[in-house]
């Protein structure tokens, strides 16, 4: 019991131990930081100063590099906005903001020295133990790059204490399983990315390269615009990543890859430092390119004069902060005197040293280039350099956006009731013993807008949806670079509607806008990747049948076995597949262009319906001319014998049969592709109903001659006129219920000859079409059975013979009509159709009257009922 209470005043007492410990030789590795007193404390981290490179590869090169005029500008939009909510008196008017601001000497150990000095209250601190009774702290605005975000983050959200980064863009900070506490005032690269890509294909610029940095920000961004790029069609030349400036060799190597690319446009996934690194290598160098950027400094502007290169910046909007030009312009060492970064912010602008400036407080870690002393005396509003683009910069307004998040969750906090608390604690938290996980669902729910009118929210993964703004670096009318926004891009708007741009407001260097390219020749596709060469490298192989290159860019053709390394010209849509051109056209000879079709049918004017149509004709005036002959010798024994009135019947079916034919030549429309069928159908069954009635004539004749037949009462006209009628009627049925259900109608067909769009007939319903040909075929074939049982009747009294000939014809034609009609393609559907219909029809007409005919017309002799008498069984006599 004795050992538990020891232990138990042990554990107390260690923290109180640990923080009354003189902080002496522990402050010795604190990073630099400046402070303000307030009720609540925020925290901000981020690079000022940071060591200087090896001096004898660039001394003069970490002289400009050592003090980040960026992450100044983001702690001054800090202290902006800090004040100016300070000076509210609607937004928190009962608590003052503090801060504390360390810089992180772009370290992770820096950053993490700072983060745990804040936390805890000490120098040299420990971990889990907080000497910092009072003020509460809140919340960690920073770092700027992602590098360094992605460590504070992890050990951050270990305590679920809220961080906002306002510049690490990395996509996995998205995480919130292993970033839970992190927010950002800035959407991941992602967005920005697809916002790169739309941008491209505005532009129609399909050859790029891309630049990233060689850390895990550049390898996460380069994966994600890679297959970004792929999802546009966009072909690159290389991904190359350049590493930082302590590796000389390795960056003009890279430097010696951008000077040698044949792409024109450059994407540039780098950090502002690095881009400068690249220019200390003589960027300017490289001519003809257009480098796709986020962020661009007001320092490069300067070092970029006159030979600024082609830029346009893809970067978050950037609002006018009223005030915030102002109150850098009056930035001064003798009014900021807890600004420990004042002095070097001047000697960097004005290029001086102060003459009674403590280095070794700073570490020795600024050097300056400038050959006088510091006075004071100098003021910002009279230099004539773009620093008062510093205030402009979108990266202190981001700053700002965070510290206003900060203050919106605590006037949010200072407002909440109990029944409104946040989810799963019934108590409102009091500012004076707030914990971070408790302050952290306060952050993640602000949604509110800045006095400059922008809306601020978190979604859930912690990002701030944006769209992002077109700039471009343009001379201004003083001489100086400035960005100058030309349009806006939104990846999350609707199709179509996902980039605003003026076109006319970009200055582009020789007054283009076009960039070159090469591409495939004539007919040609990159069918063929070429194994270890990038994905746009290929042999060329022709476009198969029926499809086209659409090189509408084409410049030099390219023959079969020919590498290339192409880009494509902004019309094209899909250069790297052969495409098939749009129904109503068809591929030229060259196969790099579309011929527009030709609407064919089966028409009078060509051979084939003029063949048709001739024999059609012929037909018909036969047919007639044999009725003619026929009712001129009516009363012959040849014509009255089987039943005359049948035999008008069969000739002017046969008439009407082979005048439908000229239904089914000429453009086809609803009416014709109704008339066509329905006409054949049914004069078809009138003629074979005819025939059958005929047939049924002689064998009834013949058999009622026989003494006390019962037959005799079915030998008048009435049943042969009954069978016609009543095989006529069911046809029509037939064709009745073709036309209710599915009636045929003009169609065209596209894809079945390569330069035509062919008219045609569809049959509407197939069933009905074959039912009706089907039941043709029943009574042609019922007709000749009959006509084939009767064959050997007397001579006298026989036409069956003929009949059956007749019959033998035309059921031959339409069974072999079946294969035919299924396997033809075009106009040869019609044609075959056609022919059939004359073939059996001139099968009737020549085996049933052209032998009477003969006899009426050569052998009148023979039609006299003397002759008949003399003559009963002679073969050579007609069927009376």
């Amino acid at each position: 019991m004795i050992l538990y209470s020891l232990l138990f005043l042990l554990l107390e007492t260690l923290p109180l131990s640990i923080c009354m410990e003189p902080l002496s030789g522990k402050l010795k590795g604190a990073a630099q930081k400046q402070d303000r007193s307030g009720d609540v404390l925020i925290g901000d981290i981020s690079l000022k100063l940071a060591a200087n490179s090896s001096k004898n590869q660039l001394s003069h090169f970490s002289s400009i590099l050592s003090f980040s005029t960026w992450g100044y500008a983001a702690s001054q939009g800090f202290v902006f906005a800090t004040e100016e909510i300070n000076r509210d008196v609607h937004l928190l008017p009962n608590l003052t903001l503090g801060f504390s601001i360390w810089n992180s000497g772009d370290s992770t150990a820096g950053a993490l020295l700072g983060i745990m000095d804040f936390l805890t209250g000490q120098g040299k601190p420990i971990p889990n133990y907080s000497c910092r009774a009072h003020p509460p702290l809140t919340a960690l605005v920073g770092e700027l790059r992602s590098a360094l975000s992605v460590p504070i983050a992890r050990w951050l959200g270990l305590y679920k204490f809220p961080q906002i980064s306002y510049a690490s863009s990395i996509t996995s900070l998205s995480d919130k399983t292993d970033f839970p506490s992190f927010l950002r005032t800035i959407p991941n690269d992602q967005t920005w990315i697809q916002s790169i890509a739309i941008l491209l294909k505005h532009f129609g610029w399909t050859w790029v390269a891309v630049v990233s940095h060689d850390d895990n920000f550049g390898h996460q961004s380069s994966s994600l615009m890679r297959t970004e790029l792929e999802k546009f069609g966009i072909c690159w030349e290389f991904f190359i990543d350049i590493p930082t400036f302590q590796f000389p060799e390795r960056l003009q190597h890279g430097l010696d890859m951008l000077k040698k690319s044949t792409a024109k446009v450059f994407i540039t996934i780098l950090s502002t430092w690095t881009f400068l690194d690249l220019d200390f290598f003589s960027l300017s160098d490289i001519a003809g390119k257009i480098w796709l950027r986020s962020y661009v400094e007001w320092k490069e502007l300067i070092r970029h004069n006159p030979n600024v290169p082609q830029i346009i910046s893809i970067s978050l909007p950037q609002p006018t902060t009223q005030g915030l030009p102002k109150f850098f312009s009056h930035l001064h060492p003798d009014r900021a005197s807890e600004d420990i970064f004042v002095k070097i912010f001047w000697e960097n602008v004005f290029n001086c040293r102060w003459q009674d400036q403590d280095r070794s407080s700073l570490e020795n870690k600024t050097e300056t280039g400038g050959g006088h002393f510091c006075t004071g005396s100098e003021h910002l509003q009279n230099e004539h350099t773009p620093v008062f683009n510093v205030g402009k910069l979108n990266i202190n307004y981001n700053a700002y956006k965070a510290v206003y998040s900060i203050a919106h969750a605590l006037q949010d906090l200072s407002l909440c009731e109990i029944e409104n608390g946040p989810p799963g604690n019934w108590m409102c938290p009091d500012v004076k013993t707030l914990r971070p996980w408790q302050f952290l669902q306060y952050i993640k729910k602000v949604h509110f807008h800045t006095p400059q009118k922008s809306e601020v929210f978190f979604d859930a993964n912690g990002d701030l949806p944006s769209a992002y703004e077109i700039r471009n670096v343009q001379k201004n009318s003083e001489g100086f670079f400035d960005l100058v926004s030309v349009g806006y891009v939104d990846s999350k708007a609707p199709f179509g509607k996902e980039i605003i741009i003026n076109q006319s407001a970009i200055q582009w260097k020789g007054g283009k806008t076009q960039v070159s390219h090469s591409s495939l020749g004539m007919g040609w596709s990159s069918q063929v990747p070429i194994k270890g060469w990038s994905h746009c490298c290929f042999d060329c192989e022709p476009c198969p049948e029926g499809q086209f290159a659409d090189h509408r860019g084409y410049k030099n053709g390219a023959r079969m076995g020919m590498r290339e390394c192409v880009s494509f010209d902004s019309s094209s849509t899909d250069m790297q597949q052969c495409a098939k051109c749009p129904e109503d056209q068809y591929p030229n000879t060259q196969r790099d262009g579309c011929l527009p079709k030709v609407l064919t049918f089966l028409a009078y004017g060509e051979a084939l319906g003029v063949t048709l149509s001739c024999m059609a004709l012929a037909f018909s005036l036969l047919t007639v001319m044999v009725l003619v002959v026929f009712v001129k010798h009516r009363s012959s024994p040849i014509v009255k014998s089987n039943n005359r009135t049948l035999s008008y019947a069969l000739l002017l079916s046969l008439t009407l049969c082979f005048l439908c034919c000229l239904l089914f030549i000429g453009r086809p429309t609803t009416a014709s592709c109704v008339l066509r069928q329905m006409t054949f159908a049914i004069t078809f069954t009138v003629a074979i109903s005819s025939v059958l009635a005929k047939t049924v004539t002689v064998v009834l004749a013949f058999k009622a001659t026989r003494p006390g037949s019962w037959l005799r009462r079915w030998t008048s006209t009435r049943v042969s006129y009954s069978i016609i009628l009543i095989c006529s009627l069911i046809q029509v049925s037939l064709c009745g219920v073709w036309l209710a259900t599915s009636p045929p109608f003009p169609d065209v067909v596209a894809d079945l000859d390569p330069g035509h769009i062919l008219i045609v007939c569809d049959e509407g319903s197939i069933a009905s079409f074959y039912c009706v040909l089907g039941y043709m075929g029943f009574l042609a074939l019922g007709s000749f059975t009959v006509a084939f049982l009767a064959r050997n009747l007397p001579d006298a009294f026989n036409e069956a013979r003929f009949i059956t000939f007749s019959m033998l014809v035309f059921c031959s034609v339409w069974i072999s009509f079946l294969p035919a009609y299924q396997n033809a393609k075009g106009k040869t559907i019609v044609a075959v159709e056609v022919f059939a219909i004359l073939a059996s029809g001139a099968g009737l007409l020549i085996c049933i009257f052209i032998p009477k005919c003969y006899v009426i017309l050569w052998r009148p002799h023979q039609n006299t009922q003397e002759w008949l008498k003399i003559h009963p069984h002679s073969r050579g006599a007609i069927s009376s």
